[in-house]
């Protein structure tokens, strides 16, 4: 049976441009399938209870600022040293999750990855749709036809099937991952899973 690695995802979270390029690597050095699943982290958080860390943990003296130490950490042992935070942070990201959707199986994940960039290391403003059609544009891609067909009732239908089925099968926050190995699959969650992952594709 095929090695598989399916990550949930969406743009407005900041470890989905983390673990965006160490999941990609760790999926080719074990010749395993990447696919990827957008949902919309806000409608994930309305249906399952959850919240962004920084609210949700606003209130508990010392746990944000160790969780900045260890996306600190991260960063320095992935070599990430382009991230910084996007300036509209938290932003909706429904428009990028229906683009992300309509894309053709074949470029989604190059225009995941395009955009991730943009986002998150140049600064790109994720809700001004004209900055989001020159990216694509300038990366090679169909913009208009694109941003066009997130106004497709069946692209808007698809990202909110994906989103209820991702908490169907147990997710809450983005990244989940769902790896597949020797028959077995195992979700995991967060981007401190990447050894865990390791251990199931490798075993």
């Amino acid at each position: 049976m095929p090695k598989t690695v399916e990550l949930l995802f969406d743009f407005v979270s900041p470890n989905a441009y983390l673990i965006w390029q160490p999941l990609r690597q760790l999926a080719k050095d074990h010749g395993a399938g990447l696919e990827i699943t957008p949902v919309f982290l806000g409608g994930m958080h309305k249906l399952t209870g959850n919240a962004p860390p920084m609210i949700r943990d606003a209130e508990v003296k010392g746990k944000n600022a160790y969780a900045m130490l260890e996306m600190n950490r991260f960063i320095a042992r992935h070599g990430l040293n382009k991230f910084t935070i996007n300036a509209k942070f938290p932003f909706n990201s429904v428009t990028l999750q229906r683009l992300l959707v309509a894309a053709a199986p074949a470029e989604q994940e190059q225009v995941a990855g395009l955009l991730l960039a943009q986002i998150w290391e140049e600064g790109l403003d994720p809700t001004d749709p004209e900055a989001i059609g020159g990216a694509l544009d300038d990366g090679g891609f169909d913009a208009q036809r694109l941003l066009a067909a997130t106004q497709d009732p069946a692209v808007k239908q698809q990202l909110m099937d994906n989103t209820s089925a991702a908490i169907e099968r147990g997710a809450f926050g983005i990244p989940t991952i769902y790896a597949t190995a020797n028959g077995q699959t195992e979700m995991f969650f967060g981007k401190e899973r990447l050894g865990q992952i390791e251990e199931l594709l490798g075993g």
